[in-house]
């Protein structure tokens, strides 16, 4: 779908390790396929204008909830400026970092898995 989107493509990789893994039984390449609820995918494609979805609580107070809503204004390697556009925040300018993302324990997995990436994915549109 990002495809049908105008604009250049950005792709961005995550930073996936087992953690305690000292026998490196899980290499890298194993731990980027794994897809776990919650955990934005490996490899994630923006433009500039396109909608994204906040997949954690950052600062609700502030309209960074998950699900929130935004449209992608910048990015740079560490940061996403993006504008909130759904709920008492809509038209609000925030700024999403790249944060370690963890599983929550019962997600079936022998190690701790942990993800570097920004905390979003892309945004199907409601109508």
């Amino acid at each position: 779908m990002i495809d049908l989107f105008p604009g250049e493509t950005k792709e961005f990789l995550s930073y996936d390790m087992a953690i305690n893994d000292t026998n490196n039984y899980y290499q890298p390449e194993f731990l980027n396929i794994l897809l776990p609820n919650g955990v934005p995918p490996h490899r994630l494609v923006l433009k500039i204008n396109y909608l994204i979805m906040l997949l954690r609580n950052l600062d609700p107070s502030d309209g960074l909830c998950n699900g929130s809503r935004m449209v992608c204004h910048q990015f740079s390697t560490h940061v996403i400026h993006a504008e909130i556009t759904t709920g008492q925040y809509s038209g609000k300018h925030v700024f999403i970092p790249r944060i370690p993302l963890s599983l929550a324990n019962d997600e079936g997995y022998p190690f701790k898995f942990v993800q570097k990436q920004f905390p979003v994915d892309f945004s199907i549109p409601q109508f």
